[in-house]
């Protein structure tokens, strides 16, 4: 029986355009040619490159700032703040940093602002030092990395940069194609980790099933293999109802595999982007491995930003209610994605979307060899988008389809005309194809 999603890939096949006779498909070019020049005229200047929050959403937590006074009480849970020491993090944040990551308070790091430095902190450690008993990764032939994809580009440039081979395995409906994450771990010890966006999945928005989840933890696969699972979104609901994630934390301690998973997380959407806090957690013996070598480096991160986090957030109730004042600028905007893209797309048989219900992004699909022109055209009309082929590692998307739509930080308005922007630039470029392959 065909998924939905194997449904919409099929309705790609033909095009409107595709079917047009010669002389109609012709007109067609030149009158979508005709509005493309006009909009060029207009010199809009229109950014959905990166997922960031809108200054609206900045706003929210400025009274975070008036929290920390010079008579303040700057102790938590008899920490002294305002001192060197405590490297773990501040007792209150790292009973939050539990709350978010699934793990008991004593396996938390509550570090600095950056999850992805925590996620290169890491993957160096395994890199230089390898796991206990274990031979280091720089000192093996080969190491490889598998990259669910479409995927987040940073998480891609970590291992590159490192010289870990990064093998891209599909996204489904429901999280990774499992068949296909089996197969290469349980025939190929080289495969040293996996990175992982459990909960609205960049940029597909996707929320990792159940079934998943278990047979990502029980999976057979190399005895010093990792899977950094980044919960960036777990909080990140529109609706009041959002998805649900099971606890792979869990699943993983049942079957012998906790050391298995690397969770990070962090505040920097939820409050101040880049001036956050982030949070590390996994086993009683990976925390205690990953912080002998980071201590090293560090007497201890930020505590008064800790301090003044978890006044502001003291728990996820305040969490939740904090998000849901979030989500009243995020709903629009998807809305909007929604309806523009139905409005111009629907029943082209042009492109497919996914239908986040949290996250930040949308992930859209046009015909096969499409993402790049349509990204340079939308250049050129003014409207700035994620680089096509980001979402796969090396920039390398083998059929030229993907591209990642950020609506969250422009406004409403201006987000509408950037997406005015890419449908007229890929009904044109669907349309330039289907010509150029009867010309073929």
């Amino acid at each position: 029986m065909q998924t939905a999603y194997e449904k919409a890939e099929e309705e790609l096949t033909r095009t409107i355009y595709e079917k047009m006779p010669d002389d109609e498909l012709a007109r067609t070019v030149e009158e979508l040619r005709a509005e493309v020049a006009e909009v060029k005229a207009r010199g809009l200047k229109l950014d959905m490159a990166r997922g960031k929050p809108s200054p609206a959403q900045v706003d929210i937590s400025r009274p975070m700032l008036d929290i920390l006074t010079s008579s303040a009480d700057l102790t938590d849970g008899g920490v002294d703040c305002s001192n060197y020491g405590c490297f773990d993090g501040i007792p209150s944040a790292r009973r939050l940093a539990g709350e978010f990551l699934g793990v008991p308070p004593e396996q938390t790091i509550v570090l600095g602002s950056s999850s992805l430095n925590i996620m290169q902190s890491v993957l160096i450690h395994y890199w230089e030092k390898g796991v206990p008993g274990y031979t280091p990764w720089n000192k093996l032939d080969h190491v490889k990395f598998l990259c669910p994809s479409p995927g987040y580009d940073r998480h891609f440039g970590l291992t590159e940069d490192l010289g870990i081979e990064n093998i891209p395995v599909r996204m489904t409906e429901t999280g990774p194609d499992m068949d296909q994450v089996e197969y290469l771990c349980a025939t190929d010890s080289s495969i040293k980790g996996m990175f992982c966006v459990p909960k609205y999945s960049n940029p597909t928005g996707i929320t990792y099933s159940d079934e998943t989840v278990r047979r990502l933890a029980v999976m057979k696969a190399a005895p010093d293999f990792r899977i950094v699972w980044d919960n960036a979104y777990v909080v990140h609901d529109l609706f009041d109802e959002g998805d649900k994630l099971l606890n792979i934390h869990d699943v993983a301690r049942e079957v012998g595999n906790e050391d298995r998973i690397l969770a990070v997380a962090s505040t920097s959407k939820i409050t101040f982007p880049g001036a956050g806090i982030a949070f590390f957690g996994s086993s009683p013996a990976n925390v205690e491995e990953v912080a002998a070598t980071l201590q090293v480096g560090l007497i201890s991160a930020n505590k008064l930003n800790q301090l003044m986090h978890v006044r502001f957030l003291p728990d996820m109730d305040a969490v939740r209610a904090h998000m849901r004042k979030h989500a009243e600028f995020l709903r629009p905007r998807f809305a909007a994605v929604e309806r523009k893209l139905t409005e111009g797309l629907a029943g082209t048989g042009v492109a497919r979307w996914t239908h986040p219900r949290g996250g930040y992004f949308v992930s859209f699909d046009g015909p096969k060899g499409s993402a790049k022109r349509v990204w340079k055209l939308c250049r050129e009309m003014g409207v700035t988008l994620t680089t096509a082929g980001a979402t796969w590692p090396y920039g390398n998307d083998p059929d030229d389809t993907n591209i990642r739509i950020a609506p969250t930080y422009p406004t409403v308005d201006e987000l509408e005309q950037a997406l005015d922007v890419l449908v007229l630039a890929v009904k044109l470029t669907a349309a330039e194809l289907a010509q150029e392959e009867r010309a073929a």
